[in-house]
């Protein structure tokens, strides 16, 4: 491997019981299953190194990481506070960045824009993360409730990041369609998308191909049936817009390096997809 790998959701299992913090609760359990539903080898318990500082900090010099993203949260059901993250990330500045996150519908948007101000300037993190499909009830992500963020971002040139997915809790809200409003309202606003949308990989792909601010991080489901799209689209016009990300601790991240090198991407989309792409959209150096 001749470039280097930015991966753009991992997690320590410390951070949360959500990513298997305590062993014997159904968090712990559940952490488990879904690692064998995205195709772990190996012990399905690799995470519970993550359990301290020292053992995060090993897995990503394992795994060979030159940078790991440490994403935040802030929904009804889960907080994930951003001084955390910037705990996380003051373990070793050198290899770790974090995304902090808001929810201006909990919050109200002055105090949302305030506290995402504090996020990336005190606090030094790289984005803004909004989970629109995981409030109460939840939004789609063209919902008036986000665009002062949006607004905000787009001016201080920060980039937001959306969660999607599968596990989104009405899949109805899994739905791209809302994003092309926010691109068009928006076109210099910088948006990244976890999980890629899947398994609409063709809805996110047609609003890619449209925007070229919107990029997407499919992580973990980079590696499902319906994913060859993503591939595809890299080798040709999406080569500047797809990045890498683990999903650690739910899939692990030397397995997710190995397994995105066979997926036939072309060698010079490589170095873009696994770093070049995250290093511009976070603002860290090239190379």
């Amino acid at each position: 491997m001749t470039f280097s790998v930015i991966d753009m959701r991992c997690r320590p299992a410390f951070l949360h019981d959500f990513f298997g913090r305590t062993p014997g609760t159904p968090e712990f359990d559940t952490v488990r299953w879904l690692n064998r539903r995205v195709g772990t080898r190996g012990p399905d318990t690799h995470f519970t190194r993550s359990a301290t500082g020292a053992g995060f900090l090993a897995e990503i010099g394992d795994a060979g990481l030159a940078r790991a993203v440490v994403v935040g949260r802030h929904t009804p059901a889960q907080h994930l506070r951003n001084d955390e993250i910037a705990r996380i990330v003051a373990l070793d500045p050198a290899r770790l960045s974090g995304i902090g996150a808001v929810d201006p519908v909990l919050q109200g948007p002055e105090a949302a824009i305030a506290e995402a101000r504090r996020a990336v300037g005190p606090l030094g993190l790289r984005g803004i993360d909004l989970e629109p499909g995981f409030g109460t009830p939840p939004r789609h992500p063209d919902d008036p409730a986000y665009l002062p963020v949006y607004e905000w971002a787009a001016a201080e040139g920060v980039p937001v990041f959306l969660m999607s997915g599968p596990t989104t809790p009405a899949p109805r809200f899994n739905d791209p369609a809302g994003l092309a409003a926010v691109a068009r309202l928006f076109p210099t606003l910088k948006i990244g998308v976890f999980h890629g949308y899947w398994p609409n990989v063709h809805d996110i792909l047609g609003l890619a191909f449209r925007h070229e601010t919107i990029h997407i991080i499919p992580d973990m489901y980079l590696f499902q049936a319906g994913s060859q799209a993503y591939v595809e689209a890299a080798n040709g016009w999406l080569g500047d817009q797809l990045l890498f990300g683990s999903s650690y601790p739910f899939r692990p991240i030397g397995q997710s390096i190995e397994d995105a090198l066979q997926l036939g991407l072309r060698e010079e989309v490589l170095g873009r997809f696994f770093h070049d792409n995250a290093a511009r959209l976070l603002g860290l150096a090239a190379g």
